[in-house]
């Protein structure tokens, strides 16, 4: 059987190359865009492309869609979507509105192969890489019900899966949605979470115009490789390092997430340890009290009065750190509780 390939895997000069091999014009490529950007899921919908190039590209190419299997609302208003794959996987998505526009929280895996001790996704294991397409499929399938109430403005990779891992398929994802001939997203509204894989983090300052936040967690290496693998590979001093060879434009930060649990990184000792560790970097400090689950019960958010003095430290030392309010706990949707799986 013919391997039909998925428009959405490619940036309009790859198309254009692809084209020119089937002895098409360049100009036919932005042409297909249009329609695949539109949300056509039938080539014979491209009303004005010639009824031969449908059929032949009806023979060589296909346009995937993700299944939308479940939706799940919180009392706050948020919402998750469960998306079954082609070959039968599940990822999820988190739509999460705010008061004049709306944040979706995208996956870039099935899965998780990075281990964090306090993640719900991590228990899975990586299953596979998503394509490009699925990832921006996601956006295309959550946008117009986010429409219908406030405008999505803001994406953010900080789903299932770890996006520099899955690294050439973000970058697609990447230009495809903030090009013109795709989605056309602000690019200064997307931002990509890392684990902390140091050597893609320069790269994706080079290579794609969206901001960075980095999953801190600890201001020791002892601490953070208890909690989070990638620290044997890259501990605090290569993966700063990295931080550091990030090119910044004007007026932007870095943000630094800090996971607080309670007896493991919430010290007042701690709190300190991190002020002097990012001392120099242009950043503010996201602090996210743990998010509780049945399936990690060793872990525990701390008590708010705890969650309150390690951010009264971090302040009086001149950084910008926020207390993180956690949307969508109720069905599973927060931060670290991800898992690609039906509502029992």
């Amino acid at each position: 059987m013919t391997h039909l390939i998925d428009l959405k895997d490619y940036t309009l000069d790859e198309l254009q190359q692809l084209l020119a091999g089937w002895g098409h014009p360049p100009y036919r490529a932005r042409q297909l865009l249009k329609w695949v950007y539109k949300g056509v899921r039938d080539f014979q919908e491209m009303t004005d492309i010639a009824r031969p190039f449908r059929e032949e590209l009806a023979r060589r190419a296909c346009l995937t869609t993700l299944r939308l299997e479940e939706v799940r609302e919180a009392p706050d208003g948020t919402r998750k979507y469960l998306f079954a794959l082609e070959d039968g996987n599940l990822v999820e998505s988190v739509l999460i509105p705010k008061e004049v526009h709306s944040t979706l929280c995208l996956s870039t895996q099935a899965g998780c192969a990075q281990g964090c001790r306090f993640c719900l996704t991590a228990k899975k294991g990586l299953i596979r890489n998503l394509t490009p397409g699925e990832i921006v499929g996601q956006v295309m399938l959550v946008r117009p019900e986010a429409l219908a109430t406030k405008p999505l403005s803001n994406l953010v990779f900080m789903g299932m899966g770890e996006p520099l891992a899955n690294y050439p398929a973000l970058i697609k994802a990447l230009a495809i949605i903030g090009a013109d001939w795709g989605l056309n997203f602000s690019r200064r509204r997307l931002t990509v979470s890392t684990v902390g894989l140091a050597p893609f983090i320069p790269r994706l300052g080079r290579e794609a115009r969206a901001n960075l936040t980095v999953s801190l967690n600890a201001p020791d290496d002892d601490t953070r490789s208890r909690l989070m693998p990638v620290n044997r590979r890259y501990p605090l001093k290569e993966l700063l390092a990295a931080c550091r060879a990030f090119p910044l434009p004007r007026h932007r930060r870095i943000t630094f997430a800090y996971v607080l649990i309670h007896g493991v990184n919430d010290a007042p000792r701690q709190a300190r340890d991190l002020a002097r560790l990012l001392t120099g970097f242009r950043c503010k400090i996201n602090l996210i009290p743990l998010n509780p689950h049945p399936q990690l019960p060793e872990f525990a958010p701390p008590p708010p009065e705890r969650v309150l003095e390690f951010q009264e430290i971090l302040r009086r030392a001149n950084y910008t750190a926020f207390i993180r309010e956690s949307r969508g706990r109720e069905i599973a949707a927060a931060c670290g509780q991800l898992a690609g799986e039906k509502a029992a």
